[in-house]
Parts: C-alpha cells; sequence; structure tokens
C-alpha cells in the first residue's frame, strides 16, 4: 500500500538522518535541535507506516495462500493469519491518524511551573504544597530535572508561591494540561468540628522558550536587587542577591531570590520573564483567532476549575472530562501517570473528532 503523505514524510526522514551524519550541521547546536525536533515530530508516523506496508504484505502473501492452497490445515493457518494481520492492520491506520494529527509546537519543550495558593487560607497553602510534591515526584519518576526557580512559604509549612523549571522529554505535552484551578474538599488539621471545608489552588504551566523565541532588549527591562528573605539561611539574608525584573513594554514582573547568586537569580528570572512574554503573546494570538489552543482540553485557563481532590470520598475528578480517579493517597505521591495518559487520549480523540480522520 501506499500514502503519498506518508511516503513524503518517510522521504524526509530518510533525508535526515543523512542531514544528521554531517559533521557540519552537528557544529551549529540551534539548526541541530531544530532538526532533531522535527525528526522526533515524524518518525512515530513513519514507523507505524513501515509497518503497516509489512502488515499489507503479508496480508497479500496470506490471501494468495488462500486462494492457491489446497491443504485443508494450511488454508485454516492462512485464514488465521489473515484475521491476525486484518486486527493489526486495523490499530496501525488508528495509531497513523493519531501521529499525523497537527502536533503542538510547544510538546517537546521544558517548563514553567508556577504553584499558588488561592482561596482558602493556610488550608490553600498547604494544599499548594503538597500539589507542588506531587508533581516533584511524578517528574522524578519520568527522570525529568526540577530545579526552583522562585519560593515562598508560610509559617505553618505551606508556600505563599513555587515556581519550577522542569527540563526532560516531552514535559509539556505532559503536563499542559494541568493549568487552572484545582480544588480542595477536606478536614484541615486546624477544624477542631470536623467539617469539610473548601479551597483552591492555581497551577499555570508555561513552555521554557529560548532566546530565539522570544527576543528581550536590555533597554525594556528594569532590574533592582535586594535581600533575599525567607529560608536559606544567614549568608542569603546578608546578602543583596533577590533579583526583582520588570519588562517595561508589558508590565510584566518577576522575582527570583531562591539562589545565593545575584547572577544566578537574574538568569532565572529571565528564563521566567521569557516564558511569560511568549504565554501573553499566544493568548493574545488565540484570542484574536476566536480560538482556545487545539493543545488544551478546556480553555487552559488559569481561572478555570478544572479539578476538585475530594478527600472524604477519596475522589479525583476532573471536570473537563467528566472522569474520575481513586486512591488520592498514592495520586498525592506523584503516581498521576494513568490521568496524564488519559488527559492525553481525550485530547487526541476530540482532534480526531475535529479533524474528521
Amino acid at each position: 500500500m501506499n500514502n503519498p503523505t506518508l511516503d513524503k514524510l518517510e522521504q524526509e526522514l530518510i533525508a535526515i538522518e543523512t542531514k544528521m551524519q554531517d559533521p557540519e550541521v552537528l557544529k551549529n547546536q540551534r539548526d541541530l535541535r531544530s532538526i532533531v525536533n522535527r525528526k522526533d515530530e515524524i518518525e512515530p508516523a513513519v514507523m507505524l507506516y513501515r509497518e503497516l506496508k509489512q502488515v499489507s504484505k503479508h496480508k497479500q502473501e496470506a490471501q494468495n495462500m488462500l486462494n492457491t492452497e489446497q491443504d485443508a490445515g494450511m488454508i485454516q493457518l492462512a485464514k488465521e493469519e489473515l484475521s491476525c494481520l486484518e486486527e493489526r492492520e486495523t490499530v496501525l491506520q488508528e495509531k497513523i491518524k493519531v501521529a499525523l494529527l497537527p502536533q503542538d509546537p510547544n510538546d517537546a519543550k521544558n517548563i514553567i511551573l508556577e504553584i499558588r495558593p488561592a482561596a482558602g487560607g493556610d488550608e490553600a497553602s498547604l494544599f499548594a504544597s503538597e500539589l507542588s510534591r506531587m508533581y516533584m515526584r511524578f517528574a522524578e519518576n519520568e527522570h525529568w530535572k526540577v530545579e526552583i526557580l522562585s519560593q515562598s512559604e508560610t509559617e505553618s509549612g505551606g508556600i505563599k508561591e513555587l515556581v519550577l523549571s522542569v527540563a526532560g522529554k516531552n514535559v509539556y505535552s505532559k503536563l499542559k494540561f494541568e493549568s487552572g484551578v484545582h480544588r480542595v474538599q477536606r478536614i484541615p488539621v486546624t477544624e477542631a468540628k470536623g467539617r469539610v471545608h473548601t479551597s483552591t489552588v492555581t497551577v499555570a504551566v508555561l513552555p521554557e522558550v529560548d532566546e530565539v523565541d522570544v527576543e528581550i532588549r536590555d533597554e525594556d527591562l528594569e532590574i533592582t536587587t535586594s535581600r533575599s528573605s525567607g529560608a536559606g539561611g544567614q549568608k542569603v539574608n546578608k546578602t543583596s542577591s533577590a533579583v526583582r525584573m520588570v519588562h517595561k513594554p508589558s508590565g510584566l514582573v518577576v522575582e527570583c531570590q531562591d539562589e545565593r547568586s545575584q547572577l544566578q537569580n537574574k538568569q532565572k528570572a529571565l528564563i521566567l520573564m521569557r516564558a511569560k512574554l511568549y504565554e501573553m503573546e499566544e493568548m493574545k494570538r488565540m484570542k484574536e483567532l476566536g480560538e482556545k489552543r487545539l493543545s488544551q482540553v478546556g480553555t487552559g485557563d488559569r481561572s478555570e476549575k478544572i479539578r476538585t481532590y475530594n478527600f472524604p470520598q477519596d475522589r479525583l475528578t476532573d471536570h473537563r472530562v467528566h472522569k474520575n480517579w481513586s486512591n488520592l493517597p498514592s495520586i498525592m505521591e506523584g503516581n498521576i501517570e494513568d490521568i496524564v495518559s488519559d488527559m492525553i487520549l481525550e485530547d487526541q480523540a476530540r482532534k480526531l473528532a475535529e479533524s474528521g480522520l
């Protein structure tokens, strides 16, 4: 079998593989990264297509055997093989449809993960801390690298804010559906009468972008330094290492104080500022187009309530896909693989329905 679109992709993959053996290409890291990203984008569909062609070939051979074979035993074997091959063919065709769906250009990127308590006082800050731990445990399971960009804690042991950089394979593609308001329903440890309280935490997932994606001019930045506050020891509090960065054209403000070095905090602030500017431009572009991001289940708006963690009933509910999961203690330990997979599958199903493939 031949498919013009897939044939073209297969030839492109062959060309990319040849190019990646060129020493001159390997010297230019920016071009190489672009080439590798394109390879990662088209390779799954091409590999499935190659397998589909092999299945089609074996299917034809089995059909020829059925048409020419006289032995009853061999005919039965040919029928069984043909049935298995037809099932595999159907599976591959569906997988290829998914592989050919338009890719979110941010899927392969690292992320900036922001977690902040919203409504609920101390209980919200405590749950924000637990959510942070959940994501860090999941990142550890995925062998991703996590780095703190900014952190502010409460006296009760919760957090006022936590900003993380998460780096690894396909981080954004797996965590982009976490953006929004996470609601918790449970009895706080401080509740004397045993009443269930409702609190909320906001989570934002921003793709980490390169300088080439977002240009920030030095003259557009206003940078001030101060002594870091909070945890970190005497050395942190004695040095003016905290950095506050204002992007004057947009009014965006970021602060970083986790590192003892002013230079390191400035570098982290730039990473965060770049991600926020990119997000702002993306949201503006989508608004102009009158569309939501195709990669999102729901709008992905930070004000949108996306999940409820109901501890008395041991149930997590995602309100966008109307689905429930149980065993909250395990989920809060970072075992969210099933939830992440289900969100991706729901998104793929919606895209397939919209594409008409």
